[in-house]
C-alpha cells in the first residue's frame, strides 16, 4: 500500500469513527446520561473506544506523513485529539465524564470537517 493509500485509509477509519461518536452521542442531552444507566455507560465506554481510536490515528499520521500533513490544518489542536487517547488509555478509572461530554459536543463535528478537507486535498 502506497503512502498515499495509507493516509487515505486512516483518514476514512477517522471519518467513521466521528460518524460513530456523533451516533452514539446523539442522545445524550446531559453528563447523567452517561452516568445514570447501564445504557449510558455503555454509550460512554463505546465513545472512548472511538476517542482511543481517533488519538492514535493521529499519532499514525503524523508518523507516516513526518508531521507535515496535519500541520497544515491548525484549526484541530491535533496535540489534543492526540492526548485524549492517552488520558482515556492510561487513566480510564479516572476518566471524567464531562470532559468526553464537552468533547462530543464541540470537538467531533469540527473534526470531521476538516478531516474530510484533509481527504479532498490530499
Amino acid at each position: 500500500m502506497s503512502e498515499q493509500e495509507l493516509v487515505q485509509s486512516i483518514l476514512e477509519q477517522m471519518i467513521l469513527s466521528c460518524e460513530r461518536v456523533e451516533k452514539r452521542f446523539s442522545t445524550i442531552q446531559t453528563i447523567n446520561d452517561f452516568l445514570d444507566t447501564e445504557e449510558g455507560i455503555e454509550k460512554l465506554d463505546a465513545i472512548c473506544m472511538q476517542l482511543i481510536a481517533l488519538g492514535e490515528s493521529v499519532k499514525n499520521l503524523d508518523k507516516i506523513t513526518h508531521k507535515t500533513l496535519l500541520l497544515r490544518y491548525p484549526q484541530i489542536v491535533w496535540s489534543e485529539v492526540a492526548g485524549m487517547r492517552d488520558i482515556i488509555s492510561h487513566h480510564y478509572f479516572d476518566l471524567n465524564a464531562e470532559i468526553v461530554f464537552e468533547v462530543c459536543q464541540n470537538h467531533i463535528k469540527p473534526l470531521k470537517n476538516t478531516l474530510q478537507m484533509i481527504q479532498k486535498e490530499f
